[in-house]
């Protein structure tokens, strides 16, 4: 690569590309990390400095990308952006306490939730999205405050209050973040169902928000098809694959009816994967292409093995 290029005003980007520099949006195809967080590393920690052109573009090397997985790799231990810059460039092992900024995290939104003040809510949540990627999000963050709030919610007077106000605010955030990338995006969507009956399932809609920041289109039905009509649904979306939750039992002796005539992929997720280990088992070898996963993580990383995302 030729560093020097890029201090030659009037110098075409183009031939920096040639040269072997990566634009952001290639960088974000390659990493995960989508350029707004990638922005904010640059920022606010100066995790990765990037070249730049005369006119301002962003300009990644090999070392940069590797070093995104450096950084992806301590964050995925837990680690919070704050102090990753630190950890890398003294080359330390992994510290034996790290200042915890996901717990402070959760307790803030766990607080702000309990006094039903949304805007405190969306604030915390968009400051973290703008610093992490969206799995480490999901397993950091989402998950293990979902975890607490449904210990926190068991008998507690203002319970279902709570529920509500939170998982109403989540199916509106990741709602409206899948239409804004849905417009922004082609080919076969992911069809996400609702197949348990009880409204608002989160892990339905961070399995949605996971696939769309993956750039797949998404389409949620948010409550189970009858019989035969999700075969018409798959008939007039053409989906890569089509994504089943329950956190409930299912009718196992409707499903493979339900399913009938979709030869697309096919995955069931949720806790009724573990409801129905033993039968899924033997469905998976019955039906083509049915797959099984008990969370949205394992889901989306599944989805990706099999090269639909």
């Amino acid at each position: 690569m030729r560093a020097a290029l890029l201090d030659e005003p009037g110098e075409d980007i183009a031939q920096a590309l040639q040269d072997g520099w990566l634009p952001i949006r290639e960088v974000a195809r390659q990493t995960g990390v989508n350029a707004v967080t990638l922005r904010a590393w640059e920022r606010r920690y100066g995790l990765i400095v990037p070249q730049r052109t005369p006119k301002g573009h962003r300009l990644f090397s090999a070392e940069h990308v590797q070093r995104i997985h450096t950084i992806l790799t301590w964050l995925n231990r837990g680690v919070p952006v704050s102090q990753v810059k630190g950890l890398i460039d003294s080359a330390q092992a992994i510290p034996d306490a790290v200042e915890n900024e996901w717990h402070t995290l959760r307790q803030n939104l766990v607080q702000a939730i309990s006094e039903l003040t949304e805007r405190r809510v969306d604030d915390a949540f968009n400051q973290a999205m703008a610093l992490y990627p969206p799995r480490t999000l999901c397993e950091q963050l989402l998950l293990p405050l979902l975890q607490e709030l449904e210990q926190r919610w068991q008998g507690q007077f203002g319970a279902q209050m709570e529920r509500v106000f939170f998982l109403s605010w989540l199916r509106s955030k990741f709602g409206a973040r899948i239409y804004h990338n849905n417009r922004q995006l082609h080919g076969a969507p992911l069809l996400l169902v609702n197949q348990s009956d009880l409204p608002l399932e989160p892990h339905l809609w961070i399995s949605a928000w996971l696939a769309s920041s993956a750039d797949c289109p998404v389409e949620v039905f948010d409550w189970p098809l009858p019989v035969g009509e999700l075969a018409l649904a798959v008939e007039h979306l053409r989906p890569r694959a089509v994504l089943l939750y329950s956190s409930k039992a299912l009718q196992l002796s409707t499903f493979a009816k339900l399913l009938g005539g979709i030869s697309c992929p096919k995955l069931i997720v949720g806790p009724t994967v573990c409801i129905h280990q033993a039968e899924l088992a033997v469905l998976t070898h019955d039906i083509p292409e049915l797959l099984v996963a008990e969370e949205p993580l394992s889901a989306h990383q599944l989805l990706i093995q099999r090269g639909l995302l």
